[in-house]
């Protein structure tokens, strides 16, 4: 059996810790401390040279269960839809209209961290209803 191996999930963005934030917020993670010999990240931002301070950022599950987010600066924007995207898993195991409630009542707690809603999908045969999100920077993720 091949060994399992951990992942860390990176976005492209243009502000990596205003991003990085949003996600903690989001998933409930925490800004891991900054490297050894520095307060805070500020002061490790201090001593890089000027085109390398805030290129990146990251954030992680404090219980070591989820994936590490890491977040890159980059100068492109974002033209088109993303090809992967999270699931942020708010209503598993719940149907109808008790389903749609959870979903919107997290959809209104993350617009006030600066999400945006793209689009409800209703249940059909296949698939329980979610609501398609978009972050601070317009990347898709979906309330499941």
């Amino acid at each position: 059996m091949p060994e399992i191996k951990q992942v860390q999930i990176t976005f492209d963005c243009a502000e990596p810790e205003r991003v990085a934030r949003f996600w903690c917020e989001v998933l409930g993670y925490e800004v891991p401390p900054p490297p050894k010999g520095f307060d805070s990240w500020a002061d490790f931002w201090a001593t890089e040279p000027p085109e390398r301070r805030g290129a990146s950022f990251a954030c992680q599950d404090p219980t070591g269960a989820g994936p590490r987010l890491y977040f890159q600066r980059v100068p492109e924007g974002k033209v088109v839809k993303n090809r992967v995207h999270l699931d942020v898993r708010t209503a598993t195991g719940l149907v109808g209209e008790e389903r749609l409630a959870v979903l919107q009542a997290e959809c209104d707690r993350l617009v006030a961290l600066g999400a945006s809603l793209f689009q409800v999908l209703l249940a059909d045969e296949e698939n329980e209803s979610c609501f398609v999100m978009q972050d601070v920077e317009g990347n898709e993720f979906c309330l499941d």
